[in-house]
């Protein structure tokens, strides 16, 4: 009955057309007036401990980063790289944009930070070498969702945060299966330019090669820096996001030069603003798990579960159907906050491991961050390429359709998420 009562006022604001943050914290705090008889004076004890976490520090951080990288001219020499090593193969162009999404991911963690960065240089050069807009949209809207399970990547940080699980684990457990989403995304880049006989750039030679990697070496150079640090037990992932987002400013504003002094405080804003948006739904998440914690609605679900005795595959299964489902009227963030804590004590209870449920979330969000009404990726791009969001959504369904095998690869074979943490120690 309490689930029955949250999950109304929930949805019930939600279909004003409130915010998602402002809706969840009104609907906690009015079912807590009306329907308990907890003290307000726990309400703010909880609000304060539930914040008062080292870890949540990475977040602004990493976006901070993000907002250096996306304005400081490492975006196209990543591009440029990519190029020269596969722009001659079948859609080069294409498979150029997947690699250099994957390198950008690994530094700015942010998916909506990739499309922009990776599809605002990628998707005219597409144009203008004569591959059709429709490829070019499937390419930067898929591809920037790497952002999400790639490390160092905040929807992990936030699942870290959410379920008290080890933030360096769930980044070494990113790493197989995003590099594998990225073969996944490429094969269907290949397919379509090979099968459609689209033009191939020019080989580059060595020279030409050696020249773009000396260019983007600075930035590449953070990746080795963030994953290496965190990975070598030099720094944790919240001082791995201080390091990044200071190296960003570095070479942004005094290796490559493209980022103006003048303009700092700019970028410092704009990643306020987003940090601050985000730290607002983390806040009231944190409320919506005491209620969930408080009302016993875990226990319940898990009891329910139990008496069913559904197995493993099939709670799964329920779990990519929930997720996805609310991937058509919530943005990442505001789900993974949402469900993790619910999911989080019933997949312990079925004997899922946390870190393989993390990663089955974040590769939910991606599929979720590329698939309307909601799709954050979706309207990203359609303002990139200039089209509507019903010819985009029918320009991304083959990697959809390659993401949505993947989805059902990294539920089934949890392998692909705890191999490497197991082989290096990280996870028991």
């Amino acid at each position: 009955m309490s689930a029955t009562i949250i999950f109304a006022l929930l949805f019930g604001l939600m279909l004003t057309g409130m915010p998602i943050s402002i809706a969840l914290g009104l609907s906690v705090l009015a079912f807590l007036f009306f329907f308990t008889d907890v003290p307000i004076e726990s309400v703010g004890l909880k609000l304060f401990s539930g914040l008062d976490d080292f870890a949540i520090m990475a977040i602004p951080f990493f976006i901070l980063a993000g907002a250096f990288l996306t304005r400081g001219g490492v975006a196209k020499r990543m591009i440029a790289f990519t190029t020269s090593m596969v722009g001659h193969l079948p859609g080069g162009l294409g498979l150029a944009g997947v690699a250099a999404s994957g390198l950008f991911a690994a530094i700015c963690g942010s998916s909506v930070a990739t499309v922009v960065a990776i599809g605002s240089i990628m998707m005219p050069a597409i144009v203008q070498h004569g591959f059709p807009r429709r490829f070019g949209a499937g390419v930067i809207t898929t591809s920037g969702a790497l952002g999400i399970v790639v490390p160092p990547s905040i929807i992990l940080v936030l699942y870290g945060v959410s379920t008290n699980s080890s933030i360096g684990a769930l980044f070494v457990a990113g790493l197989v299966p995003g590099l594998l989403l990225a073969v996944f995304l490429s094969f269907v880049t290949w397919f379509i330019a090979w099968r459609n006989s689209y033009v191939r750039l020019p080989r580059a030679s060595w020279i030409d090669r050696l020249k773009a990697f000396r260019d983007s070496a600075w930035g590449l150079l953070l990746v080795v820096l963030v994953i290496g640090g965190i990975y070598g037990g030099i720094f944790t992932p919240t001082e791995a996001a201080a390091v990044s987002a200071v190296y960003a400013f570095v070479i942004a504003v005094f290796v490559y030069g493209e980022l103006p002094l003048r303009d700092v405080p700019k970028v410092l804003l704009e990643a306020a603003n987003l940090s601050a948006m985000l730290l607002y739904i983390i806040t009231n998440a944190v409320l919506f798990s005491f209620l969930m914690t408080h009302e016993q609605i875990p226990q319940a679900m898990a009891a329910w579960i139990t008496e069913r005795h559904f197995g493993i595959g099939t709670f799964l299964l329920v779990v990519n159907f929930v997720l996805l489902l609310a991937g058509n009227v919530m943005e990442p963030s505001s789900i993974l906050l949402i469900m993790a804590p619910i999911l989080y004590p019933l997949a312990v209870s079925m004997g899922v491991n946390p870190i393989h449920l993390g990663i089955l979330m974040a590769v939910n969000m991606e599929v979720g961050m590329c698939h309307p009404p909601v799709g954050l990726n979706l309207y990203v791009a359609s303002g990139i390429a200039k089209m509507g969001m019903t010819e985009l959504t029918v320009a991304v369904w083959p990697w959809l359709l390659a993401m949505l095998v993947f989805l059902a690869l990294v539920t089934y074979v949890p392998e692909l998420s705890l191999w490497l943490p197991m082989k290096l120690g990280v996870l028991h």
